[in-house]
């Protein structure tokens, strides 16, 4: 099937008639073979002071990053971690994870990212899932992590650190930080670590697992994407190339927010940096008028936001007097607003910068499939429905195909298919869903496409189940797996209802026990203390669940029973 597949890569490379001479048809490497220390430890000798992290106010060198990621696997080695071994980072945006992540590669050990906003169920199954042995977390996390060390699977003899969101700002913050001012009661074990000797990098293989990025699906909980630092470096170069950068020329400067445990901000808040050897402006969290005076203070060339988040910076009392003039490469990401010619038309006229939608990308992919760059002309972009995705950046291979696998004649609808060196390399210990989703070195991503008469994707459904709340990903299959934990709940099922400020919200329909005295707010407050804020759902009780003739749960029919919000 990949013959078929690959002529019409092929065939609709061949249609690409506005490709723009900024970005280069060919895919290659500033440090062919390079893995991400290669690259620090270039910038740490030829450029020593370039900022790496602006954070808050305080600046980290490149020759200090380095030399901080060495600390870190010194003291990793010191725990008895070696190549192969999983250390996971339970952290907000900070310098220390940027730290942690390269201390962790340099030991060819494999990085575990965990959202910050896990509640025990969640945390519980990812340690068990990955077998991580050590992890770097904040203090505040100290509760949970005592709560489901040695639940099933988890280590019991888990190391833990803790390093304060703070540790790492000296003074006072500029600008403000939503997090305060350090906190002397809480531990900190960060200067102990960073006061450990340094640690060599180990020989390192590219094709060696490196990361587990969790990611959910159609069945049951999440599943760890198993990727390289070859894919590393491949998105982060491929990712540059489709913006019309050279790779490592170095002085772009991007606000970063996004936050870093998903995999689009690890690429714009660590690898698209570390790899230009430029500045990222990282922030904790979004909040618009601290973004403004960093834009302005730090003098930021690039945004990469979700398109509500211009919306916000316009609305500010005093944008129209700020200094916008270092903006250069704005995109955005269409979530819950999408990026439309009036959006786009407002920006310009307000920085005289040009906003364009982002790229495709998911987990497996480790994003940045696609780009934009210079397919504007008549907003014509803009004007494909719902999501203009662009073409694929160098290196990458896309195909839209039907039900049986055969590519589909362009303007049709169809699967998009995704080929590429970031593409995962397997779902750790899921070797069924390894198969079903990976052919030949496709994959299969279970979204709908279709392609135009210039070979830009444009993208239009998920085809797999998912619920986006504020661009986080709900997977109904995960959220029903964690309710029917409860000791009332007999079914569940887990739907989409739209809505205005979140653009999705979960609503799981539940059917309890005969004798259950549980109600919609009780499960709620349950659900609360198993999974991550944005994932609880409203909560509906019913009496029984409409069936098919197979035995499944008719969500439709649930759904066109639900009242209007």
């Amino acid at each position: 099937m990949h013959e078929q597949w690959e002529a019409a890569a092929e065939e609709l490379a061949g249609m690409r008639d506005l490709w723009p001479a900024e970005v280069p048809r060919e895919y290659s490497e500033p440090l062919p073979g390079a893995v991400l220390a290669d690259y620090t430890q270039k910038w740490a000798v030829e450029r020593p002071d370039t900022v790496a992290i602006h954070f808050y106010g305080r600046d980290v060198s490149y020759a200090e990053l380095e030399r901080s990621a060495a600390a870190f696997a010194g003291w990793l080695r010191s725990q008895g971690v070696r190549a192969g071994d999983r250390v996971g980072a339970y952290l907000v945006n900070c310098p220390q994870l940027t730290i942690a992540f390269l201390g962790i590669l340099r030991l060819g050990a494999v990085y575990v990212p965990i959202n910050p906003l896990f509640k025990a169920g969640e945390l519980a199954y990812e340690l068990a899932d990955a077998g991580v042995g050590v992890v770097l977390a904040h203090p505040e996390f100290a509760p949970l992590l005592d709560a489901v060390r040695g639940a099933d699977g988890v280590d019991p003899d888990l190391t833990v650190a803790y390093t304060r969101m703070a540790d790492m700002i000296d003074g006072e913050p500029v600008p403000r930080t939503p997090f305060g001012a350090i906190d002397p009661e809480q531990r900190s074990d960060w200067q102990a670590i960073i006061d450990s000797p340094p640690a060599d990098p180990v020989p390192a293989d590219r094709d060696a697992l490196a990361a587990l990025n969790y990611t959910g699906g159609t069945t049951g909980m999440p599943k760890g994407c198993e990727h390289t630092q070859g894919h590393m470096v491949y998105t982060a170069v491929s990712a540059l190339l489709g913006q019309g950068r050279t790779p490592g020329a170095g002085g772009d400067v991007a606000l970063g927010f996004l936050p870093m445990f998903w995999i689009a901000g690890e690429d714009m808040c660590m690898l698209n940096p570390l790899v230009d050897g430029s500045t990222v402006v990282l922030m904790t969290r979004w909040h618009p008028e601290v973004a403004l005076e960093l834009i302005a203070s730090q003098q930021v060339t690039s945004i990469v936001a979700p398109a509500d988040n211009y919306v916000e910076l316009m609305e500010l009392p005093g944008f129209a007097g700020a200094d916008t003039s270092s903006l250069r490469n704005c995109t955005a990401v269409s979530f819950v607003r999408k990026l439309d010619p009036e959006l786009r038309g407002q920006w310009r006229e307000a920085t005289g910068v040009l906003l364009r939608e982002a790229s495709y990308g998911m987990t497996e992919t480790h994003t940045a499939d696609t780009f934009t760059l210079g397919l504007d002309a008549d907003d014509q972009d803009l004007r494909a429905e719902p999501i203009y995705c662009g073409y694929p950046v160098p290196g990458t291979r896309i195909v839209v195909v039907d039900a049986d696998l055969a590519p589909v004649p362009v303007g049709e609808t169809g699967q998009i298919l995704v080929h590429s060196p970031s593409v995962l390399t397997r779902y750790y210990h899921r070797p069924e869903a390894s198969r079903d989703t990976l052919v030949d070195g496709w994959l299969l991503t279970g979204d709908t496409g279709r392609f135009d008469a210039h070979g830009a994707l444009t993208y239009l459904a998920r085809t797999k189940e998912m619920i986006k709340v504020k661009g986080m990903s709900v997977f109904p299959a995960e959220v029903e797996s964690f309710l029917k934990g409860h000791p009332d709940v007999v079914r569940v099922a887990v739907a989409p209802r739209e809505d205005p400020e979140t653009g999705q919200r979960p609503v799981a329909f539940v059917e309890l026990t005969e004798d259950s005295a549980a109600t919609p707010e009780s499960i709620r407050d349950w659900a609360r203390e198993q999974m991550a804020s944005y994932k609880v759902p409203e909560v509906v009780v019913v009496d029984t669940m409409p069936m098919t003739a197979t035995g499944k749960i008719r969500k439709v029919d649930l759904l066109k029973e639900l009242p209007t919000a």
